[in-house]
C-alpha cells in the first residue's frame, strides 16, 4: 500500500509520494511479504511495504552492474547535471521530505528541515565535485616513460544507512559515488525507509537512468547485508551503524578483500576549560548529550569539567 491517507493529506505534493512502495528503483519484489513502517510517537501505520530479501537484493545488483558502463561513460559534467536537478528538487520538495522524515523518525520537524537541507548540500557539493576528480602526473625515474594516475569509478557500490538520519546518510553515501561514475543499491534502515523511498522517487524524476539507482526495503537487514558483502559483482560497501554490525560486514567482505567503508560508534568527551564561557559551556553540552534524543554518533558519552569551575 501507498503512505496511509491522514499522512499523504498532509503533503502538498501527494502523487508525488503517494506510490513509493512502486518506485522504478525499485524493481519487482518476489512474494507477497510486507512489513509496516510505524511512526513512533503515535503508532499509527504509515505505510506497508515490501520486503524483499536475497533474491530482489540480486536482482537489483544485477540491474546496477549492467547500468554501471553506460553511467560511468558519460561526461563529469552530464553526471554532475542529473545530480544538480536531483539537488533542485529536494530543494522543491523540502517540506514534504522533512514531513515524512518526522513521521516515521520521530525528530522534531525543525530539525526534519534542517536535515533535508543537510541531504541537498551533499548533492550540491558532489554535483561540483564530479568535475573535480583530476589524476596526477607522476615523475618518471627515465626519460623515455610517462607515470599517469586516472582515476576511475570502481563499479557497483552497496550501500546501508541508519535511522536516525535518514535523508542526510541517503545522500552522503550515494552521491560521491554517483558523481565518480558508480551505481549503487541502497538498504536504508527498516524503521525509516520512507523518506529515502520519496528521495528515490525525485532521482527517478532528475533522470537517472534505469538501474543507476537501486533501493532495497526489508525488514531483515542480515540477508539483505550478507548478500551485498558476498556478492561479487558489489564493488564496495558503505556502513553507517553499530560496531558490532560493521565488524560483521567487515568479515563478510574480507573473503573478496572488498573496500569497505564504515562509520561506526562514536567515542566522544565533552570537555569544559577554566577559560570558557560558562553559560555557553552549558548550552553546549545539553546539547552534543541531547541532540536527536542523544541518538547520534557523537553525542557526548562524558563531560570533563576543570575542577576550579566545577561548582559554576
Amino acid at each position: 500500500m501507498p503512505l496511509c491517507l491522514p499522512m499523504i493529506r498532509r503533503l502538498k505534493s501527494p502523487h508525488l509520494f503517494g506510490a513509493i512502495d512502486r518506485l522504478p528503483a525499485l524493481g519487482r519484489p518476489v512474494g507477497n511479504k510486507t512489513f509496516e513502517v510505524v511512526n513512533p510517537s503515535t503508532g499509527e501505520v504509515l505505510a506497508e511495504l515490501p520486503d524483499m530479501g536475497v533474491e530482489e537484493t540480486r536482482a537489483a545488483v544485477d540491474k546496477a552492474y549492467v547500468a554501471q558502463s553506460g553511467w560511468a561513460a558519460l561526461t563529469a559534467r552530464e553526471r554532475s547535471d542529473v545530480l544538480w536537478r536531483w539537488h533542485q528538487l529536494i530543494i522543491d520538495h523540502a517540506g514534504d521530505l522533512a514531513a515524512i522524515l518526522t513521521a516515521e523518525m520521530g525528530k522534531p520537524l525543525a530539525e526534519a528541515i534542517s536535515e533535508v537541507s543537510h541531504a541537498a548540500a551533499y548533492l550540491q557539493w558532489y554535483a561540483e565535485e564530479a568535475n573535480r576528480v583530476y589524476g596526477e602526473t607522476i615523475s618518471a625515474p627515465s626519460t623515455d616513460r610517462r607515470m599517469l594516475v586516472i582515476k576511475q569509478p570502481i563499479g557497483v557500490v552497496g550501500t546501508i544507512t541508519p535511522w536516525n538520519f535518514p535523508a542526510s546518510m541517503v545522500a552522503r553515501k550515494i552521491s560521491p559515488a554517483l558523481a565518480a561514475g558508480c551505481t549503487i543499491v541502497l538498504k536504508p534502515a527498516e524503521q525509516t525507509p520512507l523518506v529515502a523511498g520519496a528521495m528515490f522517487a525525485l532521482a527517478h524524476q532528475a533522470g537517472f537512468p534505469d538501474g543507476v539507482v537501486n533501493l532495497i526495503y526489508a525488514s531483515e537487514g542480515d540477508r539483505v547485508g550478507r548478500e551485498l558483502c558476498t556478492n561479487s559483482k558489489i564493488r564496495k560497501i558503505s556502513f553507517t551503524g553499530s560496531t558490532e554490525v560493521g565488524r560483521l560486514l567487515m568479515r563478510q567482505c574480507s573473503d573478496q578483500i572488498k573496500k569497505v567503508s564504515l562509520e561506526l560508534g562514536g567515542n566522544a568527551p565533552f570537555i569544559i576549560f577554566d577559560d570558557a564561557d560558562i553559560d555557553g559551556a552549558v548550552d553546549g553540552a545539553v546539547q552534543a548529550k541531547f541532540r536527536n534524543a542523544g541518538q547520534t554518533c557523537v553525542s557526548a558519552n562524558r563531560i570533563y569539567v576543570q575542577s576550579s569551575v566545577h561548582d559554576e
